[in-house]
């Protein structure tokens, strides 16, 4: 019985030992495998964090790029900015010497007329001596041969003296006119001429296409999209037509309205940047595109206000002036057009006496206009009435924009100096482009549809296709006829033929009577 207690009582201290060691093996093979996979969560942190330091570092680098890039466009806008302010600075100071030579000449002009004016009073006196001496011995011959009374002597002298007086100052004031006449169109020319030299505008050709650079031709597709889904949705987003075509790395952007295609330009631009091209990333850029292109046009309009010297002028019409930016007429950018008529405008304003500020300001409306002709029925030059009108501009504004193509008759100086404004800049050697076909091709057809008319002699076309005069046989037309045939002209031209702005039908009917005195 003590034997067998004495085992059992070692059998449980073997067990528990047994337990104890293998307790003691099962911890130990836990810490280890805790300790392993401590040290692989470690070498996996270091691992994470050595990955995203290097993110760290690519997105600094990216950073720093387009910062870099961002101010080196910075500095080459300020470089070009400072350019362009000096080459005006020395413009200036080249027209100020060249004002300072003319009021030179001026100056001796104006002593030599002085001088011609007092030698012309010392002649004015001398023949008054003498138209006294001549009455006196006219009045003493009289009396001696005619048994005439001092009374009717001297109505008889005064009638032959007022004779006389007449026929020089006939001939004194035909010369006098002839000078005067001269010295006018001497004076407007030098008027023009300095006019023109003042202005500084540059002119900006536009076409109906704009190309946009593509990285490398796998872009095109990404362009296109599956099924053609991000090509749509981009011209649906813009309203531009977008050619796709075999021109390597190129994009080819088509529309009318230069303002829409220009935010067109820039959104694609952008996305290829960005490189995330797919319609909700296209709709997303384009409107923002829109809103930064608004601003741009606001900042255009108050930039040419400013060149321009204009003030007060309401934000609408700024807003349409940036518009103008990014409309073309025979490939003259609008908004150096009325740039440039405003600086023609106030130097011929102010070298006349008239106001200087007002000139500058119709030059800059005069083509107001043509911003929203589009969208609006009628000619520009009464639309852009309409808008001055709209945002209160004076009267003087007002009538000057409507008459300055002549639709109606000019009612100031301001309006007359405004029509030869708009020819001067239009007419300036490379302000406009046509080409030579087209233009003769143009007139041909003008000209071709008035001599289908019965009783036509002749026609002309004139003002560079913007007027047509129609000479007709007045022995086969009466006055009612002709004004009904210039409807009936002004109604063929709408329907036969595609020109900007608007063609002045005027119908002649002359009739002459001739007689040979034998």
């Amino acid at each position: 019985m003590l034997v067998n207690l004495i085992i059992f009582l070692a059998g449980v201290l073997i067990a528990l030992g047994l337990g104890y060691f293998l307790r003691k093996l099962i911890a130990e093979k836990k810490i280890q495998a805790a300790e392993a996979q401590a040290h692989h969560i470690i070498e996996q942190a270091k691992k994470e964090g050595q990955d995203r330091r290097r993110e760290v570092e690519l997105e600094a680098k990216d950073l720093l790029y387009r910062m870099r890039q961002d101010f080196e466009r910075e500095t080459k806008d300020r470089r070009l900015e400072i350019a362009n302010l000096e080459k005006r600075l020395t413009q200036k100071e080249e027209n100020i010497d060249r004002r300072l030579n003319l009021l030179e000449g001026k100056e001796k002009e104006i002593e030599q007329k002085q001088e011609n004016a007092r030698k012309q009073e010392e002649a004015l006196k001398a023949k008054d001596m003498q138209l006294h001496q001549l009455i006196a011995e006219e009045k003493e011959r009289l009396q001696k041969i005619a048994s005439l009374s001092a009374e009717e002597a001297k109505q008889i002298l005064l009638s032959r003296l007022n004779e006389e007086l007449n026929a020089e100052k006939a001939v004194l004031i035909k010369r006098q006119e002839d000078d005067l006449r001269a010295a006018a169109d001497k004076k407007s020319r030098e008027i023009i001429s300095l006019a023109i030299e003042k202005c500084a505008a540059e002119h900006a050709v536009e076409s109906t296409v704009s190309v946009v650079t593509l990285p490398s031709d796998e872009m095109k597709g990404r362009v296109i999209g599956r099924e053609g889904r991000n090509i749509r949705a981009l011209e649906m987003a813009t309203g531009v037509d977008v050619i796709i075509d075999d021109t390597p790395e190129a994009v080819t952007l088509s529309a009318f309205d230069t303002v829409r295609r220009e935010i067109a330009r820039l959104s694609l631009e952008k996305l290829l940047s960005d490189g995330r091209i797919h319609p909700g990333r296209i709709e997303e850029i384009v409107e923002k595109t829109k809103k930064e292109m608004d601003e741009k046009i606001r900042e255009e309009g108050e930039r040419a206000a400013f060149e321009a010297g204009v003030n007060n002028l309401h934000p609408e019409l700024i807003k349409l002036l940036g518009r103008l930016k990014y409309r073309t007429s025979f490939g003259q950018n609008a908004l150096q057009h009325s740039k440039e008529v405003s600086f023609i405008l106030g130097t011929i304003a102010s070298e006349i006496g008239l106001d200087f500020k007002l000139g500058r300001r119709i030059g800059l409306l005069h083509d107001i206009g043509k911003a929203v002709d589009h969208q609006i029925e009628g000619t520009h030059a009464k639309i852009g009435a309409d808008l001055a009108k709209k945002y209160n501009e004076t009267q003087e504004v007002i009538g000057a924009i409507e008459a300055h193509h002549e639709e109606t008759q000019p009612q100031s100086l301001y309006a007359v100096l405004a029509i030869a404004a708009d020819a001067i800049s239009a007419a300036r050697p490379g302000a406009r482009r046509e080409t030579l076909e087209t233009y003769v091709k143009r007139l041909e057809k003008l000209e071709s549809i008035a001599n289908v008319f019965k009783g036509v002699e002749k026609s002309f076309a004139i003002q560079a296709g913007r007027e047509i005069r129609v000479i007709v046989q007045p022995e086969k037309l009466n006055d009612a006829d002709a004004i009904a045939m210039a409807r009936d002209i002004r109604k063929k031209i709408e329907e036969g033929m595609e020109y900007p702005g608007q063609i002045k039908v005027t119908v002649i009917r002359e009739t002459r009577a001739i007689e040979y005195a034998k």
